[in-house]
């Protein structure tokens, strides 16, 4: 349970980065709600990492193997605009513009996400 807290924590702080450098990431609202909202979100975004990332990247194992891994960045896109959606069907003031702010959002998080996981504790 501490590991799944710790790391939904991580992906609220790598989604904070992103909200924050990219513009077409937006997280509206007052700033309690923001809190409120950037924790669900990084809830579903672990979700959907959790349950919808493996699947892509055996069904992409081709492409990934093709490009070296590099596919892992368009399928990092897609997760982020999978959140946006279902964050969109639970009314959270939560949106990504498109693929290209997804592509670069979802960067931004594997690298904010990378570093943190790093540093915080990996208990399993």
């Amino acid at each position: 349970m501490t590991n799944f807290l710790i790391k939904t924590l991580a992906n609220g702080a790598a989604l904070a980065v992103a909200t924050w450098l990219v513009s077409g990431i937006q997280l509206t609202g007052a700033a309690d709600e923001k809190a409120v909202t950037l924790v669900i979100v990084a809830l579903i975004f672990g979700i959907v990492n959790f349950v919808v990332k493996p699947l892509l990247k055996f069904l992409s194992m081709p492409l990934l193997m093709l490009t070296l891994g590099l596919f892992t960045l368009v399928i990092n896109a897609l997760l982020l605009l999978l959140t946006s959606w279902i964050a969109d069907q639970f009314d959270l003031s939560f949106h990504v513009e498109g693929f290209g702010t997804a592509f670069l959002g979802g960067l931004i998080i594997s690298i904010v996400a990378w570093a943190l996981h790093l540093v915080l504790p990996d208990r399993d």
